[in-house]
């Protein structure tokens, strides 16, 4: 479990290690992906029939908890 995400995991045998939904190769990623164009969460249910509507919440959870952390690195910009 990663975190409090009991249904976010991260294996290097699958998709290289990437955060991916309960050990399949359905990576949160896509997920994220696939809600920023529009679908809902049926229209991903169905295309992808092993997921689960906690699956897609908590992949959505997971990205906004990763992008909060985040570590800024100051740029010089030539002058």
């Amino acid at each position: 479990m990663m975190f409090g995400f009991d249904r976010i995991t991260s294996d290097l045998n699958i998709l290289g290690g990437k955060a991916c939904i309960r050990g399949m190769r359905i990576s949160v990623s896509l997920i994220v992906n696939l809600v920023a164009n529009g679908m809902t969460v049926e229209e991903i249910i169905d295309e992808y029939p092993d997921l689960e509507p906690e699956d897609i919440q908590q992949a959505l959870h997971y990205a906004a908890w990763a992008a909060e952390d985040t570590v800024y690195i100051p740029i010089r910009v030539p002058a």
